[in-house]
């Protein structure tokens, strides 16, 4: 068995592996490259393997990392099927034409307004890619193990994270290979944790926070304080939020400090019609969160739900204080860059980034410090407060991690680390092998590694 990483190597995003045995392939997750714009190129690069050769796709969870790369695999001549759990294909449906129009949007205005150098500017892929893509998608429930290619099975097991989340445990040629996808907050405020690991001859596991451990300042209060200081001031927060999962995360956190009278009583909106979309979705997962029905109801109803472009256009054009949740997360596109534009020349208001932001994103650059963006080809000001809330990321920590690597019945193989940053990978490498003495690699990106039964 042979693992070809193509995604997510040195990287946090466009997390593709490919796993081959005698001439079977399945690829394990179809995911954008995001952030600096070289990462960003590679998306309208050829796939480094013909997509018309696998023979299948699974997918750990619906995050645009992970699955937004699905419309061009199938726009460039993938017809297998896409395996992933309930949860992950009915937040895909959600997640993937709304990206494909979000796209088609974003060329439209650069279009417009001349903000690109293409004449004309192009999306990546449209609506109609999405959901020819949505087509492929073919239900496996958690825990079930099934034959996703001939001599290839695979049992999706739950990592937490978001909704529908999976950890891919493939077993192929007498070895299994253990794919964390990302890793769930054992300490999370809606999702259960990660399942400790049954089996693994090999493991694939995240880095994204393998350098840092996780604020033990309550996030919620944090957020509350921001809230405060910035109603006091006659300012705006806004927040750049991903729509599956961080989303629902700020509008629990919100609902929970106004039940306790923490924060004024001020307006709060969710301005992603996606988001709005997903929210309701926990009601129809249940068994997979904490939240008993009351809560789901308080998170589902804290905010006003921003639906129209019309809508979204009023608040953007909104002063009086308030808090805005909107999409993107790491301000990478959406509606969240009209607020943005709106907002950051303010000193009253105030920028949260809730969880990791990526680096070259315009989150990650504003986390840094940057006191300019570009927004739509036109260069802001940035005077508002930006706050970073790493607290409130749903990733699992370094300690958490190597806690969850830990649980494997026996010593692995090999341990292999990626969707993490060169830093986080390395630190969080060099931790496994002196508190766990195993054998660990970080592959860089095109490289294959060899599977031994």
């Amino acid at each position: 068995m042979k693992l070809e990483f193509h995604g997510a190597a040195g990287t946090v995003t466009g997390s593709r592996t490919l796993v081959s045995h005698l001439d079977k392939r399945v690829l394990v997750d179809c995911g954008l490259f995001q952030g600096y714009k070289n990462l960003r190129l590679m998306n309208w690069e050829e796939f480094p393997f013909d997509p018309q050769r696998l023979d299948a796709v699974v997918l750990t969870h619906a995050h645009l990392d992970h699955s937004g790369a699905l419309p061009l695999l199938v726009k460039r001549g993938f017809r297998g099927p896409v395996f992933a759990t309930p949860s992950t294909i009915d937040v895909c449906r959600i997640l993937l034409p709304d990206s494909g129009r979000i796209q088609e949007e974003d060329a439209e205005y650069a279009n417009r307004h001349g903000a690109s150098k293409h004449k004309p500017a192009l999306p990546l892929y449209t609506q109609a890619d999405a959901d020819r893509a949505l087509r492929r998608l073919e239900p496996l429930p958690f825990e079930l193990p099934s034959d996703v290619a001939p001599g290839m099975q695979v049992r999706l097991r739950r990592a937490g994270h978001i909704l529908g989340a999976s950890s891919v445990e493939l077993t192929a040629g007498g070895a299994t290979v253990l794919f964390s996808g990302d890793l769930g907050r054992p300490d999370d405020l809606i999702m259960r944790e990660p399942e400790p690991i049954e089996q693994a001859d090999y493991i694939v596991a995240e880095s994204t926070y393998g350098n840092r451990v996780h604020d033990v300042a309550d996030a919620e209060e944090v957020l509350g304080d921001v809230i405060r200081r910035t109603a006091a001031r006659g300012g705006i927060v806004v927040i750049p939020a991903f729509a599956v999962g961080r989303a629902q995360s700020l509008l629990y956190a919100i609902y929970r400090l106004r039940h306790r009278a923490r924060i004024p009583k001020i307006p709060a909106y969710l301005n992603s019609p996606m988001a709005i979309d997903m929210t309701d979705m926990y009601h129809r997962h249940r068994a997979e969160h904490r939240l008993s029905p009351e809560e789901c109801s308080g998170m589902c109803h804290v905010a006003t739900m921003v639906r129209t472009a019309e809508a979204s256009r009023a608040l953007v054009a909104r002063r009086q204080p308030a808090v805005i949740v909107s999409a993107s997360g790491m301000a990478t596109g959406g509606r969240v860059l009209h607020h943005l534009k709106a907002l950051a020349p303010d000193p009253r208001n105030t920028i949260v980034f809730a969880g990791f932001q990526a680096g070259g994103t315009r989150g990650g650059r504003l986390v840094a410090g940057e006191r300019g963006i570009r927004i739509h080809g036109e260069m802001v000001d940035v005077n508002a407060e930006v706050v970073s809330l790493p607290g409130m990321s749903a990733h699992a920590d370094a300690h958490q991690i190597v806690r969850w690597i830990g649980t494997a019945p026996r010593p692995p193989r090999a341990v292999y680390l990626n969707h993490g940053e060169p830093a986080a990978a390395d630190a969080l490498r060099q931790r496994i092998e002196r508190e766990l003495g195993w054998p660990v690699t970080v592959p860089h990106l095109g490289q294959t590694v060899e599977i031994s039964p």
